[in-house]
């Protein structure tokens, strides 16, 4: 008789044990992008003295929220002008609870390419010898604005030179995850050790592949002529208002070059948190993916300028490339952003 019971209680442990690991499994499943910055949130600033907590916390609806900038920010004297605590002011802990907020809001690849981007300010201050910028890669800051919860509205934001991640959320819910801009100088490192590093090839590539099958006639829709390019991203500001969709609309594209149109926006949602990028992606599906406009300017050639505009009613993509790297080689300095429409923070526009 000994046996069978032992052999049950062995069954019935084998069975708790699987029941735990699995509520485990699922418990981890379930932890949102939204509860992941919830919590990384709570951390950094906990691990923060009252004076860098009071300088990284700012009220939800402080016009700080919509001041947001991917240009370097300082006054005559090179002290920083932008708003909220710089890494430069953190110990590492503090700095890598920080990075820890960063990685809840960007995808694998996307925190790789934000990183990168930081990592590009230390190559910009060797080439750069009598530049008047500050090249720092710990000038990025945090900005809390409101009580990180699961119950209210709160944001974040980590920004500093071509790198701006900014989340809004609603009742434990990622509400709004724009402007997102990530850019890159030197495009394409050209010198030193790094030589031949991209950042954020994939924005440049796709849309280089997209530009080159178009045929004549779709070319000449496509090509934008009310200015010699697009505008530069208006930074500070909470919508992009950039009016009607201009160019060839997706309905008009073979069924490839649709495929590229689709993974050169990926390439944006993808710097975001998967569930997030999905839902972005969603929206532009759901709107209907023919209603996408695809414009551009210039020649996508390297070393060539060019900027190109993606819109749809949910969406707009902004991209330029005609600066010089700091180098001084021209059409070497990326610039790209997805913005939400009719406007970024949750906000619904005019």
């Amino acid at each position: 008789m000994k046996r069978p019971i032992t052999l049950l209680r062995l069954a019935v442990g084998f069975v708790c044990l699987t029941g735990i690991a699995t509520i485990a499994l699922v418990a981890q499943e379930v932890s949102t992008p939204a509860d992941q910055m919830t919590e990384a949130a709570d951390q950094f600033l906990g691990s923060l003295p009252d004076e860098l907590r009071k300088k990284a916390t700012f009220e939800f609806d402080d016009p700080q929220r919509t001041k947001w900038f991917f240009t370097p920010q300082q006054d005559k004297d090179r002290n920083p002008t932008r708003k909220g605590v710089r890494f430069e002011e953190l110990n590492e802990e503090q700095k890598k609870k920080a990075l820890a907020l960063l990685k809840a809001g960007t995808s694998a690849k996307g925190y790789e390419q934000a990183t990168t981007i930081m990592s590009l300010e230390s190559i910009l201050h060797d080439v750069e010898k009598k530049g008047t910028m500050v090249r720092n890669p710990d000038w990025y800051f945090v900005s809390i604005f409101g009580k990180p919860s699961k119950t209210g509205k709160w944001g974040w934001r980590i920004e500093g030179h071509h790198v701006s991640v900014t989340f809004t959320l609603d009742r434990g819910q990622v509400d709004s995850p724009t402007p997102f801009m990530f850019g890159a100088n030197p495009a394409t490192v050209k010198v030193g050790p790094k030589m031949g590093l991209r950042a954020i090839p994939e924005v440049e590539d796709l849309a280089r592949e997209l530009i080159k099958s178009l045929d004549s006639d779709q070319a000449k829709v496509a090509i934008y002529t009310g200015a010699k390019h697009f505008p530069e991203i208006a930074e500070n500001t909470p919508a992009a208002k950039v009016g009607d969709p201009i160019g060839l609309a997706a309905g008009k594209m073979t069924d490839k070059q649709k495929d590229i149109l689709t993974k050169l926006l990926e390439a944006y949602t993808n710097r975001m948190p998967a569930n997030v990028g999905a839902a972005e992606m969603k929206a532009v599906k759901d709107a209907g993916i023919e209603k996408v406009h695809f414009a551009y300017t210039g020649d996508p050639e390297p070393g060539k300028g060019y900027t190109y505009q993606i819109q749809g009613p949910t969406f707009v993509v902004q991209f330029l490339n005609i600066q010089a790297d700091g180098s001084g080689n021209p059409n070497n300095h990326i610039h790209s952003a997805w913005r939400r429409l009719p406007a970024d923070f949750g906000l619904k526009g005019n």
